[in-house]
């Protein structure tokens, strides 16, 4: 069907920068709406930012303004560039798209495995 990879994850100290990508692979027919989550230890999982087909985008407040989504429709791959970085941005971050198989009628949640972001202050 269809399945996601993160990477670009690591450590980076308080102000630094991380870009994170998501690579769409597997018999795909489209891809709608592509998104990126994070999940810090002991907190509920949070979506920050949503990015459409045609490049229109939404944020979170607490990534407002640091946080920029972007997308390669023909790659089939999503990105989240990452400035201005805080330790409370500390979290595994996870993609996670709405696409449509070839075959399928209809459009599925496909997540990422997740990768580890650590910001020391």
């Amino acid at each position: 069907q269809v399945q996601l990879v993160e990477s670009g994850g690591g450590l980076v100290q308080a102000g630094g920068s991380l870009r994170l990508s998501c690579a769409a692979s597997g018999s795909i027919f489209s891809i709608n709406l592509m998104r990126w989550h994070r999940q810090a230890p002991g907190k509920a999982r949070e979506l920050i930012a949503t990015i459409t087909v045609g490049g229109s985008t939404v944020y979170a407040d607490s990534v407002k303004g640091r946080f920029t989504i972007s997308r390669d429709n023909a790659k089939n791959t999503v990105y989240l560039q990452m400035n201005s970085l805080k330790p409370e941005d500390t979290a595994v971050y996870y993609c996670n798209a709405d696409a449509r198989y070839s075959g399928s009628m209809r459009t599925y949640p496909y997540w990422g495995q997740g990768t580890q972001v650590t910001v020391s202050s």
